[in-house]
């Protein structure tokens, strides 16, 4: 084990006290039987105020409105307008939360300030879905969901502000979010007439949720010292998302012996965001030399001082870096001057 693997991550206070309470809710409403508890977890979302709703009037110079896709399967978007930008035009970010797969939403207040701030300081028009969760709602679900509602932005006008520029489209995600954002890109780039009017310009996959049959060398080490990405979680996640499949799957092994070839389609430009805490990095960085020898333009950005699921907590200072470094690869590819790195 190299000694960087063996040092504990540095954190505040109040991070920890955060990390300790999220983790202590998820592993309770978590069943043995493989289902979740829905009605504890809502109970203590309730009793905590941890979802927020939308709101008409700006709050920190973002305005958020609720748009549904498909009530039939509680499918919608939150979207969130920057009101204090003089830009005539902003690039469009869908962005798909994390959570496994199996919890979370785009109303919970950790994400509701994840984009408020993507919106804010960017700036752009933030689209954050609400897919629906497994394992009530086992693959393809979640995918089916994330392309529907780039589908439905590309057909519906008059539901984006003006300024929103679908020209300048940008997948975005964290963790299982990220893994999304990936599959529905890719699914849009296998069809070239997938949409008319929307352009995708890049991924941004933030700490991207792949996985495998074979443990790779971090999520040996790392365990025990990951305070988020633990083995018995990640097992769950897995066999909700998809009970009956190995994880060599494609879906789950992106880079594994059944990858899709990418050679040959058009995959746009994207930025892989790791961290050095994080269990899940090997695979991560795995994926950009996978996109890169593939011959895809690929950006590694490497916060080694973190944990999974850092970006959510606002008081750590790589929180505000990562949202710089969004916005200079957003604004690098919205100019049409990316070149390959």
């Amino acid at each position: 084990m190299d000694k960087g693997a063996q040092k504990q991550p540095q954190l505040p206070l109040k991070t920890r006290i955060s990390l300790f309470f999220l983790n202590a809710v998820t592993d309770a409403s978590t069943c043995s039987n493989g289902t979740v508890n829905r009605r504890l977890f809502s109970m203590v979302e309730s009793l905590s105020s941890l979802r927020v709703p939308a709101s008409s009037k700006p709050r920190k110079s973002v305005i958020t409105s609720d748009v549904t896709v498909d009530p039939s399967r509680d499918l919608w978007f939150r979207l969130f307008v920057p009101c204090d930008s003089d830009q005539q035009k902003l690039p469009v970010i869908v962005f798909f939360h994390g959570g496994g797969f199996v919890y979370l939403s785009p109303d919970m207040k950790a994400y509701d300030e994840v984009c408020r701030r993507f919106a804010r300081t960017l700036p752009a028009v933030v689209v954050s879905v609400n897919y629906r969760l497994a394992p009530e709602h086992p693959y393809p679900a979640q995918y089916d969901d994330g392309y529907d509602v780039v589908k439905f932005l590309d057909e519906q006008r008059g539901i984006l502000p003006e300024k929103a520029d679908l020209s300048r489209c940008f997948l975005a995600g964290d963790s299982a979010g990220g893994n999304l954002a990936h599959h529905v890109t890719l699914r849009a780039a296998q069809s070239a007439t997938a949409f008319a009017r929307i352009k995708v310009l890049g991924v941004v996959a933030i700490q991207p949720f792949f996985g495998g049959e074979e443990a790779s060398k971090s999520e040996m080490e790392l365990q025990g010292i990951d305070v988020i990405v633990t083995n018995q979680r990640t097992q769950f996640m897995w066999k909700a998302l998809m009970p009956q499949a190995d994880r060599d799957h494609q879906v789950i092994n992106v880079t594994g012996p059944n990858a899709v070839d990418i050679s040959k389609i058009d995959f746009p430009a994207t930025m892989v965001v790791v961290a050095g805490f994080d269990s899940l990095k090997d695979r991560q960085i795995r994926y950009y030399h996978w996109l890169r020898n593939s011959g895809k333009e690929a950006y590694l950005v490497n916060y080694p001082n973190m944990i999974h699921a850092f970006y959510i907590f606002p008081e750590l200072s790589e929180s505000a870096l990562l949202i710089s470094e969004i916005k200079n690869f957003i604004n690098k590819h919205s100019s049409g001057s990316a070149a390959t790195t």
